[in-house]
């Protein structure tokens, strides 16, 4: 699914208005008309509605939805926010119908002394403010939406939260900016909604598709997108009949120390679960006995220290590496990583403490090139490429990272976002805050090194990694719970992600 900004969204409103073609009237009753579906299979007619609608067009679904949601019988009061003497054509033709078609009252709000008396019993729908919002709201408006978010009242945003804005909101309003439990995003979702800080304003965010015209939509360029299970069927390589081991690549995995070889057991484990053919673990030598006895099927090269990595065999056929689980900063390993780097390694995935390592020698960025990926969270990120205020701030060091050393980056976190040197980026759609548990970014290193050892270009190794990864802890949770999911409940279920993700091609 592609991501849009504000702009790019009106210009596909409008190829659709012009082209299929429907009156933008039209448009706004098709659309309401699926939020309408949307409520009725969600809420029975014991709630009372409030429906707070601006001047816009958004301010008009609102109207054309209030105006539904009574022919259904529902009980539904409006209130019009005056906080200017204009409104939308489409507004008023909404406007017209409703007093002209149904039973709803319309009371304008032109002072907070107007505000209405609301229960916990009852449900709000914000309708105030659209997405082409593009300066902090202030005065009447802002008053309205702190009232809205000090009630009790469950609260739905159509399109997007009034007062957010679709991209960048970093120097917006934090305390003008509906706090919905829903938002109804009509056809696409919104860069923000992307956004770790946003989260508290969204709730529960979901796609309302209200037919925008497929052509526009194909036509028009975006480097943001939203990666689904659809997206991953046509990236999984078919295994044949007559296909051996030696097909299926030979994966060099260099992880450890004293204390810390649950790492590359852990990514080990993911690796030969994800499909690699061989696995090779590099290794101090203290880890020989615990690999071999908690991964038979990995092979071992043990390193001559005891207790951290102190060489990296850079002469052997590998197809792919992976480096980093649990390898510590000790000098030695520190001089280990710099001469792999610096022997130009094939296809590698780099994540925890290589990536520590590096960011303490930014020098070595330099090293980096097109079959690398990097895989930090967002603090690991932060010591590579400085702090950054806000998601948008972040997203932005991101995509000037991997353009400037000429790499992927896969950023974790609950919308894992993937950008290319080319300036494209993927944000994940799988996974679940039980995921956030010790070894989970473990696994993830594991199967990006297996894609990659089995001939997946680095772009689509990250993009099917994050996904999968993600998609077995879905699995996971549903069969336990957040709280109690493990990193090892994550490898168990790589194989029914795989199952998964080829059921919807069937």
């Amino acid at each position: 699914m592609k991501i849009f900004t504000s702009d790019q969204i009106r210009e596909i409103d409008d190829y659709t208005i012009k082209n299929e073609p429907v009156p933008s009237f039209e448009l706004m009753e098709r659309a309401a008309g699926k939020l309408l579906l949307w409520y009725i299979n969600k809420f029975d007619r014991m709630w009372k509605i409030h429906i707070f609608a601006g001047p816009g067009n958004n301010g008009g679904d609102g109207l054309a939805l209030a105006r539904m949601l009574a022919e259904n019988r529902y009980e539904v009061e409006l209130y019009y926010i005056k906080f200017t003497e204009k409104t939308s054509p489409d507004w008023e033709l909404n406007f017209q119908r409703l007093k002209r078609d149904s039973r709803v009252t319309v009371k304008t709000i032109s002072s907070m002394q107007q505000f209405p008396l609301i229960t916990s019993d009852d449900v709000i729908i914000d309708a105030i403010l659209g997405s082409g919002l593009n300066r902090a709201v202030d005065g009447l408006p802002k008053k309205v939406i702190q009232a809205i978010n000090k009630t009790d009242a469950l609260r739905i945003s159509i399109d997007i939260p009034s007062g957010l804005f679709g991209e960048d909101n970093s120097n917006n309003d934090k305390d003008a900016i509906i706090m919905a439990d829903y938002t109804l995003c009509f056809q696409f979702p919104k860069l923000a909604f992307m956004f770790a800080e946003n989260a508290k304003y969204l709730g529960n965010w979901e796609v309302i598709p209200i037919g925008l015209s497929e052509t526009a939509i194909r036509n028009i360029s975006t480097p943001y997108r939203l990666v689904g299970q659809i997206d991953i069927i046509p990236l999984l390589k078919p295994r044949k009949k007559f296909d051996h081991k030696g097909i299926y690549g030979h994966g060099l995995l260099v992880a450890g120390s004293k204390g810390k070889m649950g790492a590359a057991v852990l990514a080990a484990k993911a690796a030969l679960r994800s499909g690699i053919g061989l696995l090779t673990c590099c290794l101090p030598a203290s880890g020989r006995v615990i690999l071999q006895t908690s991964v038979p099927e990995a092979m071992v090269i043990a390193n001559d220290s005891e207790d951290f990595i102190n060489n990296i065999d850079t002469t052997g056929s590998y197809t792919a590496t992976g480096i980093g689980p649990g390898i510590g900063n000790n000098e030695e390993t520190v001089n280990a990583l710099y001469a792999f780097l610096k022997a130009n390694p094939g296809p590698v995935v780099i994540d925890a403490d290589a990536l520590n390592i590096m960011s303490a020698n930014k020098k070595w960025f330099s090293m980096l090139h097109p079959g690398v990926i990097i895989t930090p969270h967002p603090k690991e990120f932060e010591r590579l490429a400085g702090k950054s205020e806000n998601g948008y701030e972040r997203l932005q060091r991101q995509l000037k990272f991997s353009k400037d050393n000429n790499c992927i980056v896969v950023l974790k976190g609950a919308c894992t976002s993937i950008t290319t040197p080319e300036g494209n980026v993927s944000f994940n759609s799988s996974g679940n805050p039980g995921m956030a548990t010790a070894g989970s970014g473990d696994v993830l290193t594991g199967i990006i090194l297996s894609l990659l050892s089995q001939g997946y270009t680095a772009g689509k190794a990250a993009v099917a990694g994050a996904y999968i990864h993600g998609l077995a802890g879905d699995i996971a949770a549903e069969k336990s719970c957040y709280e109690s999911l493990i990193a090892s409940d994550i490898i168990k279920n790589i194989g029914n992600a795989y199952n998964r993700i080829r059921d919807l091609d069937s």
